[in-house]
């Protein structure tokens, strides 16, 4: 399997793995974004997925890649589902 070879490539690697996790997993998502305890509820699939992602990924680049994506595809999903902080 080819590794990885510039920033762009690895963000659009997290925000794969991390879409996936979402998808697998949309009542863990759901609760967790109403109970205000996502990152808790899903921290193992979130680990997980960390490890796939710095198996694929040289060291040059680096690894907040996969924590920006994080952010980037909860919040998209978060919307639409109700939660106390917004």
């Amino acid at each position: 399997m080819a590794q990885i070879q510039n920033p762009e490539q690895a963000y659009r690697l997290a925000k794969a793995i991390l879409s996936d996790i979402l998808l697998y997993n949309q009542e863990k998502v759901k609760k967790g974004i109403e109970d205000d305890n996502l990152f808790e509820v899903l921290s193992a699939e979130i680990e997980e997925g960390r490890k796939l992602f710095e198996s694929r990924v040289p060291a040059n680049i680096p690894k907040e890649v996969y924590d920006k994506a994080l952010v980037d595809v909860i919040f998209k999903s978060a919307g639409r589902y109700s939660s106390k902080i917004w």
